[in-house]
């Protein structure tokens, strides 16, 4: 990889890690943007459109990470990120939640996640199970609907203070 090549990715990444990053600004700390960015894949590329990381993907900003294995970010004209795709063992964690699933596409411009396959949302010990989880990272609402056998939502809560 050329001296010119690592530092678009290392520019990219950072974009994209931004926008990855603030999917748990609202949900978790407030002040997680001032703090570095971490990044890591096998291999990366930028163009004019697109970023990609391949390959054990991953980005950290505080106590968020997405992980995949393969996280795509498409940009506009202006360089701007719209959307970030992960695909492969889908992971994105907070000190709060854990949310995991086959695909997920972050949409920058109203905030929101949409997990697909087989979804798993953890809060604790509360887990609730279904094919798709629309998640706006800015309220914290989640809308999940059902899959699997009878194409039923499924979870389980616990009533705080119990084990």
């Amino acid at each position: 990889m050329t001296m010119k090549t690592t530092h678009l990715l290392a520019t990219a990444a950072t974009v994209l890690a931004l926008a990855a990053g603030g999917m748990a600004l609202a949900q978790s700390r407030p002040n997680t943007s001032n703090q570095p960015i971490g990044y890591g894949a096998d291999t990366g590329e930028l163009t004019n459109t697109s970023v990609s990381l391949r390959g054990r993907a991953e980005i950290t900003q505080g106590q968020a990470r997405l992980r995949a294995n393969a996280i795509e970010g498409a940009r506009d004209a202006s360089g701007g990120l719209t959307t970030i795709e992960a695909s492969g063992d889908v992971y994105y964690v907070t000190p709060t939640e854990t949310i995991r699933g086959d695909r997920a596409i972050y949409t920058v411009s109203n905030a929101t996640v949409v997990v697909t396959g087989d979804v798993i949302l953890r809060q604790g010990q509360n887990v609730l199970t279904g094919s798709r989880l629309s998640y706006n990272v800015d309220t914290g609402q989640a809308r999940i609907e059902g899959g699997g056998q009878g194409g039923r939502v499924r979870g389980v809560f616990y009533p705080e203070g119990s084990n």
